[in-house]
């Protein structure tokens, strides 16, 4: 209430139209946070942009293809906060907008939306260097494996342990024999996220990573 009380009501309506757009576009509720952070940061955003200030967001090309619902909820945004406030903004504000959003549906704090955006973009760069391809990102295998790595993302930045001790790894010792390229892409994911994250990966998430990795690879394959 202290915050909201320094910012004018015009920021709070604009703010408030902007959530209750978004909750339409996906479906569903929103945590409450987002009515404080987002409409401080319209209010920031407007005015550093009068002050002349631009700030470059570093993950655009990132978040404009991972998040695209949010990204285009960003982009309505900046249509609303121009129609009401006059001011328009440039295309990085979307993506700082979205990744409101993406924080507000996972109620996390903003590092860990930055952290999971991160890994699955390493990620990618790790898949693309393997195999010396680039990804249609309109395909259907690239769509699947972006879903997968959103949520493997968010466990390695939860530290949302995988116990699989007591599994049968019959499967995976199959898979690594019959996709070895696609198995050994997976073991270097393993290491960057034990590198960087200090998380272990366990054999079933191994596993799923390299089955994912072979459909995408050989989707890109047979386009070529």
């Amino acid at each position: 209430m202290t915050l909201l009380s320094d910012i004018p009501v015009e920021y709070v309506e604009c703010s408030d139209e902007v959530i209750r757009y978004a909750e339409t576009v996906l479906g569903e509720k929103l945590h409450d946070s987002i009515y404080i952070s987002l409409t401080d940061h319209i209010h920031f955003a407007i005015d550093r942009h009068r002050q002349g200030l631009q700030i470059k967001n570093a993950l655009l090309w990132e978040i404009k293809r991972m998040y695209r619902k949010e990204f285009s909820i960003g982009l309505k945004t900046l249509q609303i906060i121009e129609e009401r406030l006059g001011v328009l903004l440039p295309e990085d504000e979307c993506a700082f907008i979205a990744m409101h959003l993406v924080n507000a549906q996972l109620n996390g704090e903003m590092r860990e939306t930055v952290s999971m955006t991160n890994i699955v973009k390493d990620i990618f760069n790790i898949v693309r260097r393997s195999f010396m391809i680039e990804l249609d990102e309109e395909s259907l295998s690239y769509y699947r494996f972006l879903t997968h790595l959103k949520f493997f993302a968010q466990r390695v930045v939860q530290g949302t342990p995988m116990d699989d001790k007591d599994r049968d790894h019959t499967l995976h010792d199959l898979v690594s024999v019959q996709y070895p390229a696609a198995h050994a892409c997976a073991v270097k994911i393993a290491d960057y996220t034990r590198k960087i994250y200090k998380r272990n990966l366990s054999k079933e998430e191994i596993l799923y990573m390299t089955i994912h990795i072979e459909r995408i690879v050989r989707n890109e394959q047979t386009t070529e």
